[in-house]
């Protein structure tokens, strides 16, 4: 389903993934394990090649963004994670065991990547005109939001979500610090917004400006800032 020029939203187990199509072909987000099929089926409805998949970029490593990478990644596709992430995927099921943990059992769930490339605060990678990572941490240490400025897209990952109708912090159940979460939407609300991309819901296209911005007075003032 096409969702902006160039944007096509894929239904992934467990949550969505956004395919970017260009010359070359960018996807947002892998699902759980078993999305390949999907993701594949997605690009020959559009009249493209897999093989012209050429980078995934992981809003975060928790088992329903990263754990299709591995059925997707070749050789000639890059993916791209935080490296607090990243490293968090390596964790072993006696450090998952004898440390536990929400964000280590997610960890260990999640079936890393076999080869990521890091992405830091204010990288751009050439999708959309320009896509800006914008470290984002506190749903995982390592979480990224993606921002394209030409068509004012920004695409949260679960750094956002929709509760009884309205947009709302990350899932306090699912976070590694909400609060830290919660701070990070101050940042996002410094954009200028067209459509919020969401990892699990329809796009937020609701003055999605004026939401970041309320959203970041109530961080201020819950916890207080």
């Amino acid at each position: 389903m096409q969702i902006a020029p160039g944007v096509h939203a894929v239904h992934l187990r467990g949550a969505l993934g956004h395919l970017v199509v260009e010359d070359e072909l960018t996807l947002i987000d892998a699902g759980l394990p078993g999305s390949g099929d999907r993701v594949t089926g997605a690009i020959a409805g559009l009249g493209r090649a897999t093989d012209e998949l050429t980078r995934i970029v992981c809003t975060h490593g928790h088992p329903d963004h990263v754990g299709g990478v591995r059925e997707l990644a070749g050789d000639r596709v890059d993916v791209f994670m935080h490296p607090a992430d990243a490293v968090g995927l390596e964790v072993t099921f006696r450090e998952a065991v004898r440390r536990p943990s929400r964000g280590r059992l997610f960890a260990y769930a999640a079936r890393a990547p076999k080869r990521t490339l890091p992405v830091a605060d204010g990288d751009i990678l050439p999708v959309l005109g320009g896509l800006e990572v914008i470290h984002t941490p506190g749903h995982t240490p390592g979480s990224i939001c993606l921002y394209a400025a030409r068509d004012g897209l920004l695409f949260t990952g679960d750094a956002l979500e929709v509760r009884r109708g309205e947009l709302t912090f990350a899932s306090r159940l699912f976070s590694d610090d909400i609060r830290m979460a919660r701070a990070s939407v101050e940042r996002l609300a410094a954009r200028d917004v067209q459509m919020i991309v969401l990892g699990h819901d329809a796009p937020w296209r609701d003055d999605p400006n004026g939401a970041l911005r309320r959203l970041a007075d109530l961080a201020r003032r819950l916890d207080g800032g």
